[in-house]
Formats: C-alpha cells, sequence, structure tokens
C-alpha cells in the first residue's frame, strides 16, 4: 500500500492518496501567515489504516520544511494530534 500526502494550494488543503486514489484530507483557511486547520475527513472504507494521523503528521511537516506558516488547530482531530504530538508545539498557535 503505497501513501501519498499532497499540498493541493487550490483547494487550501492536504490530501492523502492511497495507491493513487484519494483517501482524505485536511482543509485549512490561511490569514496573516497562520494555517487555521479547520476540517479533516478520511474517506469511511479507509478508516482505522492510520492515515488520518500520516495526513497531518505530513502536513505539519510540509509546514515546517517551508518555514512560513504557522498552525491553529480548529478541527478536534487535529487538536488531538498535537496534544500527542509535543515536537510540532513550537508550529502551533492559540
Amino acid at each position: 500500500m503505497s501513501e501519498t500526502v499532497v499540498h493541493n494550494q487550490g483547494k487550501s488543503r492536504y490530501e492523502i492518496f492511497v495507491d493513487g486514489e484519494l483517501a482524505g484530507f485536511t482543509h485549512y483557511d490561511l490569514s496573516n501567515g497562520v494555517a487555521r486547520f479547520d476540517h479533516t475527513e478520511v474517506q469511511p472504507r479507509f478508516n482505522g489504516r492510520g492515515l488520518g494521523t500520516t495526513l497531518v503528521k505530513g502536513a505539519f511537516d510540509e509546514v515546517r520544511a517551508a518555514g512560513q506558516w504557522k498552525i491553529r488547530a480548529v478541527c478536534p482531530f487535529v487538536a488531538i494530534f498535537v496534544k500527542r504530538h509535543p515536537e510540532y508545539d513550537d508550529l502551533v498557535v492559540g
């Protein structure tokens, strides 16, 4: 099983693909250098594989590498991810 996280700037979201098929996404709104992550969704047939965590980790890793944004976790799933992964505390605001 091949998993790939892709930044879809046109839709303001990060997407995760499994073997080339869109399996889920996490959406953000960008304002004043802060990406407000407000919704994460994984297609039901892909549930239970840890894809949500892989998706958010991939998004945060890309945000860190670019070095231009901070993150606000509004989506409950992303908020839980932030609490469980203190290694991203430097990216998180509010």
